[in-house]
């Protein structure tokens, strides 16, 4: 059983539950993404390539993912997805998206085909993973939710920008503005679990709870989630706000136990 799972009965049965999480009694749980990484018909089952707008985003990385291509993204054994960026010694111009770096390595990025949507009937999501996160300069995985139909709004499990701290970020999009918590991380290259219980709190706004390693590490405000569905994303970036100059030498990501589940009210 998942510990939101087991938080979730906590709660159910009129215990106590830290950190101000007490998701509602009369809920219902129910997993809808995992073990997703057993096997690659199993991964293209779930997710699909590269980030939703496609192979560009804000640092100096391209995604380059597909059925045929597993050079940067593939299954290391079942249940082990890897992520590998490798610098390159050609021109391949700018990327297409702000702030338009150019392009100096290929990496590759995956998205969920399950959103995330808080809403009367699915009040409480939690979104968690075991991860193995590269965090020399110039390295920029991430584990995050975003909008699919705007942005914000934007919410950052992990995110490791060039050394050994994870920024847990909400984007707060009603009132503008980053909720941050930055926590260092113990050998970040070890596997670490990364988890957000996302709750909610009104007619437009959640918590967000952040976890490491089982650990409650912050609360932030997310306003105008509810009703936004949300995509999930795995991928490794370089440089931008990592620093640089980024590793010669090829880097990897490796995620493990993704899931996500949520209560039906």
């Amino acid at each position: 059983m998942s510990y939101g799972r087991r938080l979730f009965l906590a709660a159910g049965a009129g215990l106590a539950v830290g950190a101000g999480v007490r998701p509602a009694a009369a809920a219902a749980w129910e997993t809808v993404l995992s073990g997703s990484f057993t096997d690659r018909p199993t991964l293209e089952r779930y997710w699909n390539y590269r980030y939703p707008w496609g192979s560009d985003h804000n640092g100096t990385a391209r995604m380059y993912a597909s059925s045929t291509d597993i050079n940067h993204v593939y299954l290391e054994t079942s249940g082990v997805l890897a992520i590998k960026a490798t610098r390159i010694d050609w021109d391949e111009g700018n990327s297409s998206a702000d702030p338009y770096l150019p392009i100096r390595y290929h990496s590759g990025a995956i998205h969920a085909k399950q959103h995330v949507v808080v809403s009367d009937q699915f009040p409480n999501w939690e979104v968690k993973g075991e991860f193995q996160a590269p965090s020399a300069r110039g390295t920029w995985p991430a584990f995050w939710l975003t909008g699919v139909n705007s942005w914000p709004p934007e919410s950052d499990i992990l995110e490791f920008k060039g050394d050994g701290r994870n920024w847990f970020n909400t984007y707060r999009n009603g009132s503008g503005g980053w909720s941050n918590t930055i926590v260092p991380v113990n050998n970040p290259g070890g596997w670490h679990e990364y988890r957000a219980w996302i709750a909610k709190v009104n007619s437009t706004d959640v918590d967000i709870h952040y976890y490491l390693d089982g650990a409650w590490v912050g609360q932030h405000r997310g306003a105008g989630f509810v009703g936004s569905p949300l995509w999930i994303i795995l991928n490794l970036q370089m440089e931008g706000s990592s620093g640089s100059p980024g590793p010669g030498s090829a880097t990897y990501y490796r995620a493990r136990n993704v899931y996500v589940g949520r209560t039906r009210a």
